[in-house]
C-alpha cells in the first residue's frame, strides 16, 4: 500500500512537472520588427543653424528629419546621438522630446548644441564662419513606438552622413 501511494504521488508530481514544461514551451516568442512588418524609420540632417556666435563658443541648432515608411504613425520618444562635422565630434547627448511621425510621411525636430572652437581645427571654424557646407555624420539610437495595439517601444540605430549648409537663424 505504501508503495502504491508513493507511485501515485510520484506520478502526479511528474505529470504536473510535464504540464509546467509544456506551458513554458508554448509561451509566445518575442516579436521582431520584421515579423510584425514594421520598417525602421530613417534619419537625416536637414540643416545646421548658428544661433549665437561668440569668439570661443558658438550655439547651434540642428534640424533632423525622420521618415516613417510604414502605414501607421510612430512616436519618437528619445534620441541618444553623436554629431560630427568634418569628421570631428561636435556634440553628443540625449534629446527627450516626443515627436509623432505620420504614416508614410516625415516629421522634423531640432536640438541645440554648443561648440568650443578652441578645441577645433581652424578649417572648421573658417567653414562655419563662411557658412559653407559641412560634411556631417549623425549617429546614435532612437527609442520608437509604432502606434499599434500591443507593440512596445523599440530601439533603432541610425547612422547617416552627408553635406549640410551652415545657416544663420
Amino acid at each position: 500500500m505504501r508503495k502504491l501511494n508513493f507511485i501515485f504521488h510520484f506520478s502526479f508530481y511528474l505529470i504536473c512537472l510535464l504540464i509546467v514544461f509544456i506551458l513554458m514551451s508554448c509561451k509566445s516568442q518575442p516579436q521582431t520588427l520584421e515579423r510584425l512588418g514594421i520598417k525602421e524609420p530613417e534619419f537625416d540632417v536637414v540643416s545646421i543653424y548658428i544661433l549665437q556666435a561668440d569668439i570661443v563658443v558658438t550655439e547651434f541648432e540642428a534640424v533632423i528629419k525622420v521618415d516613417n515608411p510604414n502605414d501607421f504613425a510612430m512616436e519618437l520618444f528619445s534620441i541618444t546621438y553623436e554629431l560630427f562635422g568634418n569628421n570631428l565630434l561636435w556634440a553628443g547627448g540625449n534629446v527627450n522630446n516626443v515627436l509623432q511621425i505620420p504614416a508614410n510621411s516625415s516629421a522634423e525636430t531640432q536640438f541645440t548644441f554648443s561648440m568650443n572652437f578652441i578645441n577645433m581645427p581652424r578649417q572648421l571654424l573658417d567653414d562655419v564662419i563662411a557658412m559653407r557646407q559641412v560634411n556631417y555624420r549623425f549617429k546614435g539610437t532612437a527609442q520608437v513606438r509604432p502606434i499599434l495595439p500591443n507593440v512596445l517601444v523599440f530601439p533603432v540605430d541610425f547612422d547617416c552622413s552627408g553635406l549640410s549648409e551652415v545657416k544663420r537663424r
